[in-house]
């Protein structure tokens, strides 16, 4: 058995992952495929020439390029431990947990900042959950998942898109920008305290670094809505509170763009 290490630049979230996991389903010469989304890094663990690899993976124009192949061993090919699975639930149940809350409060404080941000972390659990569900199914079921999960974020997204080009047409009143900041600061607080507990883990796997990667990206969006409550407190307008929902729809509008390319 061979194992060929690839960097593949354009592999930054769990859909690209899946991607590559489904164009390789069936093939009889993948012993098992690891991924590393922080470092851009797909280690596959095949028999056979690697050339027939990289022209696929080539084919995915996610930017692959073949860095090492040499022999291995089965022995390297690991399961995720149970402690893994474990934190990732927590993590989870963390995010459903501040979905709920922060849709419920972005409608009582009138904030599409809110509102996106919540649906963007339910966004990130759809694609998560994915991930975690696709993976010991067949192509088939992997390409029916994708497309529903697709439509119903896309569907999430342009609803959103289309309450903050309303709001922002019929003049909508001024968030509450004291429940916008202090909702926000909590979620804030558990989405670190998440990516905290994944990166403690210091785990290989690669729902573990995928997971890391995406909570990343909403603590950034969590800062985001943050700054928009003290610009709504300053300028005493909702516009920074509209282009921040406007910036988080559009970033939940291309992950289910994304997904698409996994039904394909």
């Amino acid at each position: 058995m061979n194992k060929t290490v690839f960097r593949v630049a354009k592999m930054d979230c769990p859909s690209e992952e899946q991607l590559i996991r489904m164009k390789f389903g069936g093939n009889e010469a993948i012993e098992a495929l690891q991924f590393d989304i922080p470092a851009r890094q797909l280690t596959i663990f095949h028999t056979g020439d690697p050339e027939p690899i990289a022209q696929t993976l080539e084919g995915l124009r996610l930017d692959s390029s073949l860095v090492t192949t040499e022999d291995a061993g089965l022995a390297e090919l690991t399961e995720e431990a149970p402690s893994d699975r474990r934190l990732l639930w927590t993590v989870l149940l963390i995010n459903a947990f501040f979905f709920l809350l922060e849709v419920v409060t972005g409608f009582v404080a009138h904030s599409m900042g809110l509102v996106a941000d919540a649906l963007d972390m339910l966004a990130d659990a759809l694609v998560y959950g994915l991930a975690l569900y696709a993976v010991s199914q067949v192509v088939s079921t992997q390409k029916r998942v994708a497309k529903l999960s697709g439509y119903f974020q896309l569907l999430l997204a342009v609803g959103g898109l289309v309450e903050v080009v309303r709001r922002f047409t019929t003049g909508e009143q001024e968030p509450d920008f004291g429940l916008m900041m202090g909702i926000s600061v909590l979620a804030l607080i558990g989405n670190s305290a998440s990516l905290y507990l994944l990166q403690k883990s210091r785990s290989q796997q690669a729902h573990m670094q995928a997971s890391q990667v995406f909570t990343s990206n909403d603590v950034i969006a969590n800062i985001g809505v943050i700054v928009a409550g003290g610009l709504v407190y300053l300028t005493g307008s909702a516009l920074p509170d509209l282009v921040i929902g406007l910036i988080v729809f559009g970033l939940v509008a291309r992950g289910a763009l994304r997904i698409f390319q996994l039904a394909k």
